[in-house]
């Protein structure tokens, strides 16, 4: 890190500081922004982990706690393809079998010991049944779990959210959270490294941060990426308030906030790494095009966004129109990105590719591009 660059990026106007961003933007990446058509799983919503912002973890006890059946992912799956996603992601709670004895029981009367397994095994089975590209979002990954699941899935991500350690203090979000100390979470990101995981992460904002500790977090995911060259992108995410969570009365971060940490991060991360910003937690999303991201992140015309329920997706020929008189083209990507699916790609696991390559246009984005509802 260079303290006298942050310390001046800090105090650039946010008129500039875009600025600078966009020019960054638009020499990689030019005046495309993507998006990828994803059908999500909630594979559980079980965790054991209680941050204070999250709306998606239910307790064992709660009747809304489950554990998706084989015949429920497929299900689902298949409306996805139905409807002509090409993404399949699985969020869930981290290893919730660790600590809760009720967890435990639901996974061992599905036959497993470990939700990781389970995971890996849905996936097998989405790649078996249906054309989805699985994509998975399990958090912090040891060695081991990482082998398991690059053979079944196409990428994958955990949000390092924060390299605090303020935040895991008593009364902060991150208390009692052993999956959120930031060494578990860049040892992860060094993990996927090692073993040429096309993987996505990103910063949580507005949960009590800093500024200066933001642009740490960026630091650290780019010196990931220098390392290993295996971060397809990084997500800046607004916290949103919700009425049953610990943090209902916590501010939400104002838009500057979120231009000014959009903006950082594009100036600060190789030019390489996808910018992206949800489009469904702001009103005024478009202007995160400003600030420099250049993409959209996945977008699902099958299911709600289970993270931030509350929140509808926007239409994807809506966004389309609105990035239009931005003076930008939506276009539709894969969950790997193109740089990614190469011939002899290290990143491509031997029985994945030929499905990759052949949902892949010449340009590496999706193939068939769908603006409308598929029948």
């Amino acid at each position: 890190m260079n303290r006298e660059f942050d310390e001046k990026l800090a105090q650039t106007h946010t008129d500039d500081l875009l600025s600078m961003a966009a020019d960054i933007r638009d020499h990689y990446w030019g005046r495309k922004v993507t998006y990828s058509r994803k059908v999500f799983v909630p594979l559980t919503n079980m965790c054991r982990d209680t941050c204070g912002y999250c709306t998606f973890v239910k307790h064992p006890s709660d009747p809304a706690a489950r554990i998706m059946t084989p015949e429920q992912v497929l299900a689902q799956a298949q409306k996805g393809a139905r409807q002509g996603c090409k993404e399949l992601l699985f969020s869930l709670g981290e290893k919730p079998e660790l600590r809760y004895e009720a967890a435990k029981k639901s996974l061992a009367w599905l036959g497993y010991e470990r939700m990781t397994d389970y995971l890996v095994d849905m996936c097998a089975l989405v790649l078996e049944e249906t054309p989805l590209l699985p994509h998975v979002n399990a958090g912090t990954l040891s060695e081991e779990e990482i082998d398991q699941l690059k053979p079944v899935s196409a990428s994958m991500g955990m949000m390092l959210e924060t390299v605090s350690r303020r935040l895991g203090r008593e009364g902060m979000p991150h208390h009692a959270c052993p999956d959120k100390t930031p060494t578990q979470r860049l040892r992860t990101l060094e993990r996927t490294g090692a073993k040429n995981v096309p993987f996505t992460t990103g910063l949580l904002i507005g949960i009590g941060e800093t500024w200066e500790e933001r642009i740490e977090a960026l630091h650290a995911i780019n010196a990931a990426h220098r390392k290993h060259r295996h971060i397809q992108e990084v997500i800046i995410q607004n916290f949103q308030r919700k009425p049953d969570i610990a943090m209902a009365l916590h501010p939400e971060p104002p838009l500057e906030d979120m231009l000014r940490t959009i903006a950082a991060a594009r100036i600060i991360l190789d030019p390489e790494i996808s910018l992206q910003a949800p489009p469904n937690l702001h009103q005024r999303h478009i202007a995160y095009l400003e600030a420099g991201i250049n993409d959209w992140g996945g977008i699902s015309p099958v299911t709600i966004d289970f993270i931030n329920p509350q929140h509808e997706w926007p239409e994807i020929r809506t966004l389309a129109e609105s990035c239009a008189s931005a003076g930008f083209d939506l276009v539709e990507r894969l969950t790997v990105y193109p740089r990614f699916i190469e011939e002899r790609s290290a990143y491509l696991d031997s029985g994945l590719t030929r499905r990759i390559r052949s949902m892949a246009g010449q340009d590496g984005l999706a193939r068939d591009q769908i603006l409308e509802a598929a029948e």
